[in-house]
C-alpha cells in the first residue's frame, strides 16, 4: 500500500488510509476507521468501471479533513485522463466524504462507481494479537442506507452508511450508474456514522445528509479558536514558528474526551495505537502546555480523579489511591481479555498526579480544583507509602501481579530490556528505577505547599516535608555510583545498583532531589558525549552493555524526554545547557516538517547529518508534541511566583529574538521576551562547560 495517512478528530475518532483515500485492512495493521478503539470500517474501495484509481496529490487541509484528487488508470506512462476524481474526507462522528466526479471531455460519459464497504470490527488489541471475533456480523440495507454490526452478548458496535445522491445499496457497498454531461461534474455527500449500543438498546438510529453535518461540531471553528486562545511567538527564526504552530495544531488533534471529562479535553497519547486515557502520558503533556493551554491540565486533573483506585485488584493492578495508566473502550476490555478497563500498572502516574495539581495551581491559581480533589491527592500520596514500597526500604518499585498481561517495567521506559546494569543484564524485580523516587519526592514538597497554603493542614505539611528531606538524604546515598559520579538507574531486588547510565538522571534535576553538590557532575554526563548525540541526550549511554543507537529504550532519543531533561538543567542553573539541548531537538524537529516523532536514533549528530526516525514510533504524539512547548518555556526560563511570572531567557544561538505574547496565568496574560545567544551550536563538545547557579525553585 502507498504511504499512510491519518485524519484525527479530538482523539475520539481517526482514519487511516492510502493516497487514494482507500481502505484495505489486513487483521493486523491499523488501516482503518477507529473510534474508541474498534475499526468501524475495515474496507472502503473507490472503483470506476470495476477499475482502482491512481493519485495524482493529496491536500492535508487540516489535521481532521483531507483531500485527494485522483484518475482512472490509462494504461500508459502517461496520464491523459478526461476524467477526475476529488474526494474530500472530514473526521467527526464517523466521517464525512464529498465524492465529485468532473467530465473534462467534451462527449457525455456513461460510467459505474463502487464503493466496496465492509468492517470487521476489530478491536485495537485483536489487530495487535491477531486474534480473532468471537461474535457475530449483521446487516441491515433499505433505499437510504447500509447498516454494518456486532454483537457479543451486550456489546454492540455498528457503521451507518449512508448518500445524498441515488444509490444501490447492497450488504458489500454501494454503487452508482452515472450519466455525466461534457464538462460537467457529478457530487454526492456519503456519510459514515458509528455508535456504540449498550444496555436495552436495539440498533443505532441512522443519520443522514444535513442531520449528520449538523451534529458535527464546526471543526475550523473550533481549531481556530484553540490556535487563537495560544500565546503568540515572534521570533527571527522561522523554523521554530513553524514547529510551534505544527505542535499546537497537533495537540489539538489529540484531544480526547472521555466519558467522565464533563465535555473537557485532554491529551490522548498517540497514533495509531494510543487514542485514550493514559494516565503517565496526559500527565505529562499536561505539564508541557500548561504555559499554552492550561486546560488540558484540569481536564486531566478530573479525569484521572474519577478512574482514581479504589480496592486491590491483581488483574488490573489497582490498589487505593493509585492512579490510571491506559483505558480502553473495546471488546477484549469489555470481556476481560486483557486488564484495560481500566488497567493500573504503572509505578509514575500516581506521584505526578500531585505534581501536575500542584504545577496547575501555581499557574492558574484555581484553588477550587486542588479543594475539590484534596481527597484524591490526600490518596496518592499515601500510596507511595503504603503500597508502592514494595521492598520495605522507603522507595518506590514495581513488580506486575497481573503475570500474564501486565506491564513488565512500570516505568516510562515500559519496554522489557529497558532496566539494565553496565554489562547488559537486566535488573531483578521488584526494581526501583531512579525516577521514581524523584517524582515521589517533588509529590511530597508540593503536597506540602498544597496542604500549608490551599488545605490548610500545616501538620500534614510538616509530615510531608519531613518525609521528603528524608527521603532525599537516603536516595543521594543510596543511589550514587562511586566510582561513576552519577546516579545508578535502579535498585534492584536485593537492593543492589542497577548501574546503567541512563537518561533518567535528568527528571532527578527537574524532580529537585539532587544534592547540589553533585548536580555538576550529573549535568557533565547528560551533556558528555556517550549521552548528548549533538540531537539529544540518548535514553542509555553510548558503551554501556545494551547500548542501541535505535534501541526503543536503550539509545534512541526520545524528544519528550529531552524536554524535562532541559526542565532539569534550567532548575539546577545550567543555563546554556540547557539551550543546547533545545537547539539540538528544534533542530531536528525542522527536520521532521515540526512533528516531532515519538523517538530518533541516537546516532552522533557527525555521522548522520540528519536524525533517523525510529521505525515504528507514534506520530503525531502527545508528549513529544508537547515536547516544543516546554523548550520555550525552558530557554525563556518561565516560572510562577507567587502572583508573579519571572522570566530568565537563554537562547540558543540560531534564535536572535524570542517572544511569547499573552502567556495566561494567575496574572492574566503577560509576555516574555528573551534576546541574545548563549551558545555557539548544538554539537556535542568532549569538555562542556558547566555554567554555576542557585538550585531550586
Amino acid at each position: 500500500m502507498s504511504n499512510d495517512l491519518v485524519n484525527v478528530l479530538d482523539g475520539n475518532t481517526f482514519v487511516v488510509s492510502d493516497t487514494r483515500g482507500d481502505i484495505e485492512a489486513s487483521p493486523t495493521d491499523t488501516t482503518g476507521l477507529f473510534s474508541y478503539d474498534t475499526r468501524f470500517l475495515s474496507e472502503w474501495v473507490l472503483t470506476i468501471d470495476g477499475k482502482r484509481l491512481n493519485p495524482l496529490s493529496m491536500d492535508d487541509l487540516q489535521y481532521f479533513e483531507t483531500r485527494f484528487f485522483l484518475v482512472p488508470g490509462t494504461g500508459t506512462i502517461y496520464v491523459n485522463a478526461t476524467l477526475s476524481v476529488i474526494r474530500q474526507r472530514a473526521v467527526g462522528l464517523g466521517f464525512h466524504e464529498e465524492l465529485t466526479i468532473l467530465n473534462h471531455d467534451d462527449k457525455p460519459v456513461d460510467i459505474s462507481v463502487r464503493i466496496d464497504a465492509g468492517s470487521d470490527f476489530a478491536d485495537l488489541f485483536e489487530i495487535k494479537d491477531a486474534k480473532g471475533k468471537k461474535g457475530k456480523y449483521y446487516h441491515r440495507i433499505d433505499k437510504q442506507h447500509l447498516l454494518l454490526g456486532y454483537e457479543r452478548e451486550t456489546f454492540r458496535r455498528e457503521t451507518s452508511i449512508s448518500s445524498t445522491a441515488p444509490a444501490q445499496f447492497d450488504e458489500d457497498g454501494i454503487s452508482f450508474s452515472l450519466h455525466i454531461e461534457p464538462h460537467s461534474d457529478w457530487t454526492t455527500d456519503l456519510d459514515v456514522v458509528t455508535a456504540l449500543l449498550g444496555w436495552g438498546e436495539t440498533h443505532a438510529k441512522p443519520k443522514y445528509g444535513r442531520e449528520v453535518r449538523k451534529a458535527r461540531p464546526d471543526m475550523h471553528t473550533s481549531l481556530e479558536t484553540w490556535l487563537e486562545a495560544a500565546p503568540s511567538v515572534v521570533t527571527d527564526w522561522e523554523p521554530l514558528r513553524a514547529t510551534y504552530r505544527r505542535s499546537l495544531i497537533d495537540l489539538a488533534a489529540l484531544r480526547f474526551s472521555p466519558p467522565v471529562s464533563g465535555g473537557g479535553s485532554l491529551p490522548a497519547a498517540g497514533l495509531p495505537w494510543f487514542m485514550t486515557i493514559f494516565g503517565r502520558d496526559s500527565i505529562l503533556t499536561s505539564l508541557q502546555a500548561l504555559p499554552f493551554a492550561p486546560e488540558l491540565a484540569a481536564t486531566t486533573i478530573r479525569s484521572l480523579a474519577a478512574w482514581q483506585g479504589s480496592r486491590v485488584d491483581d488483574f488490573r493492578e489497582e490498589d487505593p489511591g493509585r492512579i490510571v495508566h491506559e483505558l480502553r473502550y473495546g471488546e477484549t476490555a469489555a470481556f476481560e481479555e486483557q486488564p484495560h478497563s481500566p488497567y493500573y500498572g504503572n509505578a509514575d502516574a500516581t506521584p505526578l498526579f500531585v505534581v501536575l495539581m500542584d504545577e496547575y495551581e501555581r499557574w492558574s491559581g484555581d484553588t477550587k480544583l486542588v479543594q475539590e480533589h484534596e481527597l484524591e491527592a490526600r490518596a496518592a500520596l499515601a500510596w507511595i507509602d503504603e503500597y508502592a514500597d514494595l521492598q520495605d526500604n522507603g522507595y518506590v518499585s514495581y513488580q506486575r501481579r497481573n503475570e500474564e498481561t501486565g506491564l513488565e517495567n512500570q516505568c516510562w521506559k515500559d519496554s522489557w530490556d529497558s532496566i539494565s546494569y553496565r554489562d547488559g543484564r537486566l535488573g531483578a524485580y521488584p526494581l526501583a528505577t531512579c525516577e521514581l523516587q524523584g517524582y515521589a519526592y517533588d509529590a511530597k514538597v508540593r503536597g506540602a505547599r498544597l496542604a500549608r497554603t490551599v488545605w490548610k493542614d500545616p501538620a500534614y505539611a510538616d509530615q510531608l516535608d519531613k518525609q521528603a528531606a528524608d527521603l532525599k538524604r537516603r536516595f543521594n546515598r543510596d543511589f550514587w555510583v562511586a566510582d561513576g559520579q552519577y546516579y545508578a538507574l535502579a535498585l534492584d531486588g536485593d537492593g543492589g545498583q542497577v548501574d546503567g547510565l541512563s537518561s533518567n538522571i535528568g527528571h532527578l534535576l527537574w524532580s529537585g532531589i539532587v544534592d547540589k553538590s553533585k548536580a555538576k557532575a550529573v549535568a557533565k554526563h547528560l551533556m558528555g558525549p556517550r549521552l548528548f548525540s549533538g540531537w539529544g541526550v540518548r535514553t542509555l549511554a553510548e558503551g554501556e552493555g545494551r547500548f542501541n543507537p535505535i534501541g526503543y529504550h536503550t539509545g534512541a532519543v526520545w524528544p519528550f524526554d529531552n524536554s524535562f531533561i532541559a526542565w532539569g538543567l534550567r532548575r539546577y542553573g545550567f543555563k546554556v545547557e540547557a539551550a543546547r539541548i533545545a537547539a539540538g531537538i528544534l533542530d531536528a524537529a525542522d527536520f521532521f516538517k515540526g512533528r516531532l516523532p515519538e523517538a530518533f536514533a541516537g546516532y552522533e549528530r557527525a555521522f548522520t547529518a540528519y536524525p533517523v526516525e525510529y521505525p515504528t514510533a507514534c506520530s503525531p504524539q502527545a508528549w513529544s508534541t508537547g515536547t516544543p512547548l516546554l523548550l520555550l518555556r525552558t530557554m525563556l526560563g518561565l516560572e510562577p511566583i507567587g502572583e508573579h511570572l519571572v522570566v530568565d531567557p537563554a537562547l540558543p544561538n540560531a534564535i536572535g529574538h524570542l517572544a511569547l505574547l499573552d502567556i495566561p496565568g494567575r496574572w492574566g496574560t503577560i509576555d516574555a521576551f528573551g534576546r541574545g545567544r548563549v551558545i555557539v551550536d548544538a554539537k556535542p563538545r568532549l569538555r562542556p562547560q558547566l555554567s554555576d547557579g542557585p538550585t531550586g525553585r
